[in-house]
């Protein structure tokens, strides 16, 4: 393939973004790319800074492997740069080049089509926080969108408080209830059993509280899609065959992604040890939130 030109306006853009990643104590450089360049020669005028390209163009994908740069490829689909760089940005993180902490530099086509034009500085931990609504419905599920927002809530919540003071892991399966009682089995005793479908939902003030107490125990939570806790403190069955996670994802992990794929429900783990809330469909990580201070803004 063609490699497009690195114009004199972009090379003295590459220069700016690296003076002001060093200014800000930048720890990587995205770029959002349209066009395939030469990738291994920015990468070097920006050195040593990290660069990490993210595209939606299946033919740039090889370009930018081939020249030992780290690739986000994203979902084909139109929508403005600011959508693209979130995205890219979230992808990043899920796949573990970036992290939540990090402050990046930005590289992007802003005002003309493809050619790269526009420089932004973005702190990670404050984007994560101004994570919308939209983000979950991205996701293609027949859960309703009320549901599933009140669940990621309670995740993250238990995420960054824990609970008395100590870090708690816990994991939610949402939707398609049956199917996934079938493929589970009880672990503990149900805290839930006996109560009303009332009493049990999930938007309930006291029942997110009870939640979170729970949560120290062992097992799944599984709550149908219209906010029902169908049951807590159960063992997922369903087999891991054909799942691949990233490095140091354990066994949670691992039980959330296999359900996912067998089930179509959304799964949404929660790590004990860093608090970070991953949401599964499908067998993959869809969307990554890191435990914040405050608490997102829908």
């Amino acid at each position: 393939m063609k490699r497009a030109e690195i114009t004199e306006p972009f090379t003295t853009l590459l220069a700016s973004a690296k003076r002001i990643a060093d200014d800000c104590k930048a720890q990587a450089v995205v770029l959002l790319a349209d066009l395939p360049y030469d990738f291994a020669a920015i990468r070097n005028e920006l050195h040593p800074l990290r660069l990490v390209v993210a595209t939606d163009k299946v033919d740039l994908f090889r370009p930018v492997l081939d020249d030992d740069v780290d690739l986000v490829p994203l979902v084909h689909e139109p929508e403005s740069r600011r959508l693209q760089l979130s995205q890219a940005l979230l992808e990043a993180i899920a796949d573990e080049l970036l992290q939540s902490g990090d402050t990046v530099v930005a590289l992007y086509p802003g005002f003309e089509m493809r050619d790269i034009d526009t420089c932004s500085v973005i702190s990670l931990g404050e984007h994560l926080a101004r994570l919308t609504s939209r983000d979950l419905q991205r996701l293609e599920t027949q859960v309703p969108l009320e549901t599933l927002r009140t669940v990621v809530d309670v995740a993250i919540e238990i995420g960054r408080e824990g609970r008395e003071g100590k870090p708690v892991g816990t994991l939610f399966v949402v939707g398609n209830h049956r199917k996934v009682l079938k493929l589970s089995h009880e672990q503990v005793h149900d805290p839930f059993r006996g109560y009303s479908a009332k009493e049990r939902q999930i938007r309930d003030p006291r029942v997110r509280e009870s939640v979170k107490e729970i949560a120290q125990l062992d097992g799944a939570f599984i709550i149908s899609a219209d906010g029902i806790v169908q049951s807590a403190g159960r063992h997922l069955d369903a087999p891991a065959s054909g799942i691949t996670l990233s490095k140091g994802l354990g066994a949670r992990h691992w039980a959330a992604a296999a359900m996912s794929k067998a089930t179509n429900a959304i799964t949404i783990a929660v790590s004990e040890s860093t608090g970070t809330v991953r949401i599964f469909q499908d067998g993959k990580v869809v969307l990554r939130v890191e435990p914040m201070h405050r608490a997102m803004k829908w």
